[in-house]
């Protein structure tokens, strides 16, 4: 009797139900993998997250199916060469013929199709899910509840994460899924920074910001009210009504000037920073529309710019919190004054909430419940307190994270002078030319701004167009920049 020949090895590594599963899984990894690639490359708005799932998540689950495949050819070749000589050795077909096989191959189909069906609904629907806004400030990572918090109360709360966080152009697309899968890598092993430095991590190129605002658009002047209230005993409100000269830097459509005169259209400006939050900076460079350029230096710097980095200056560095503002103490407890959230019967409520808001908290909880203790404390058995407390909570529960070491001081706010350098970091009178002959002015208050009138209390009776000089509320400040008493909180005193 003729011993039966074993079958090709050619194709018995599919000759089993253990390869056969992995098999269906590769493909279905696959055609995930495919069918997101595809959408995360040509989609309008793409997220960073959505790489994580396309070239770390797919892939992970190809590897599976073709370990499962290996595995199944394993376990058949084991089986066979453990199989009695002259003995029949086992093998795997299919016969169309016979019920159970019938059955066993129509469940087969049928799990596969619906694996199929489960990887492109599935990759479709994650591919909504991860460019949210609730994924990127939640779902992934809560370590980034400080700044998903604070952008809920941003100018750009209504815009995607990934609209500004991805730049255009496929270099910045591959940046962004490598940027992803490092994050997911710090999150998991939980080396996290606390805080989270924005300013090493995100680079938002100005074409981003392109993309939604015209930078020739000619803006003139803003109109622009703001109400202070003084730390003393009566809430005293100081009402400032002012023109920002915002004015543009095309001269196409219109006169160039105004704060946007730094806009790279008409004309080029760099600078150096010695520090990492761009905060000081010792050197600016100026090139105007007909290529002349001009120096400005500060007293101390002796260096040769070439050996630092010279950044071009852009929308950035003057908007550099645009979605991410952690409001100040004094400003968030004014403004709730002003609208009637916090009264202003509880005498020096304003000094009372500010000093409970910026006392040194261990955890979050602690916090709200250290501010009902003071103000409780401060204004016992008034009716005005609980809604004070619960304001002053809000304010607290907004822009302090002591679990992320995160709070208004940390993040820097360009824009303006009051509560930080801003615009004073060049212009302060200090910045000259070499031969000292000009210099970059910061002591005109009318240069940014026209000042049209100015009122103790909320009402402003009287407006002049000619502008006005600014009378602050206090004396002494002439020789001082705004930021050096304005830093954001109220001394204990």
């Amino acid at each position: 009797m003729k011993e039966s020949t074993p079958p090709s090895l050619r194709f018995s590594i599919f000759r089993n139900w253990v390869s056969l599963a992995g098999s269906a899984i590769a493909a279905s990894a696959v055609f995930s993998f495919v069918l997101l690639f595809i959408l995360d490359y040509f989609a309008k708005e793409t997220s960073p997250y959505l790489g994580i799932l396309t070239y770390l998540v797919a892939p992970a689950f190809l590897f599976i199916g073709l370990l499962l495949i290996c595995l199944g050819w394993f376990l058949h070749r084991r089986k066979r060469a453990r199989a009695v000589k002259g003995g029949t050795p086992f093998r795997f077909f299919i016969d169309l013929s016979l019920p159970r096989h019938r059955k066993y191959l129509g469940v087969f189909l049928g799990t596969a199709a619906v694996l199929l069906l489960i990887s492109s609904v599935g990759s479709y629907q994650t591919y909504h899910v991860t460019k949210s806004v609730q994924f990127c400030g939640t779902a992934c990572h809560s370590v980034m509840e400080p700044q998903f918090v604070a952008y809920q109360h941003s100018p750009h709360a209504q815009v995607e994460c990934t609209a500004c966080h991805i730049a255009p152009g496929a270099k910045s697309f591959v940046q962004a899924k490598l940027g992803g899968l490092h994050q997911l890598y710090d999150t998991v092993i939980g080396e996290v920074e606390r805080p989270i430095k924005s300013w090493e991590r995100v680079h938002i190129k100005q074409e981003t910001c392109e993309q939604c605002h015209w930078p020739k658009r000619f803006v003139g002047n803003l109109d622009r009210t703001y109400v202070h209230y003084l730390d003393d005993s009566t809430n005293s409100a100081y009402t400032v009504r002012l023109l920002l000269k915002v004015g543009g830097s095309d001269p196409t459509h219109g006169p160039v000037g105004g704060i946007h005169w730094h806009m790279n259209v008409a004309n080029k400006v760099e600078y150096v920073a010695t520090d990492e939050k761009r905060q000081k900076i010792p050197y600016v460079r100026v090139t105007d529309g007909n290529g002349k350029v001009t120096e400005f230096v500060t007293k101390g710097f002796t260096n040769d710019p070439v050996k630092h980095t010279l950044r071009t200056m852009d929308c950035m560095d003057c908007h550099n919190r645009p979605a991410h503002h952690f409001r100040t103490p004094n400003d968030s407890v004014d403004l709730a004054m002003w609208m009637g959230k916090i009264s202003t019967k509880l005498p020096a409520v304003k000094r009372a909430a500010v000093l409970a808001l910026t006392k040194p908290y261990a955890t979050k909880e602690e916090g709200l419940k250290g501010i009902e203790t003071s103000l409780r404390e401060k204004f016992p058995g008034h009716a005005d307190v609980t809604t004070a407390i619960a304001e002053v909570q809000r304010i607290y529960n907004t822009y302090y994270f002591p679990s992320m070491k995160t709070e208004w001081s940390i993040y820097p706010n360009n824009i303006g002078h009051k509560d930080f350098p801003g615009c004073f970091r060049c212009h302060d009178n200090e910045h000259k030319t070499p031969d000292g002959k000009r210099s970059l002015k910061g002591n005109d208050c009318n240069a940014c701004h026209t000042i049209v009138g100015e009122s103790r209390g909320i009402d402003i009776s009287h407006l002049d167009a000619r502008g006005l000089k600014f009378k602050h509320p206090e004396e002494g400040w002439e020789d001082m920049r705004c930021s050096d008493c304005h830093n954001g909180k109220i001394e204990d005193k």
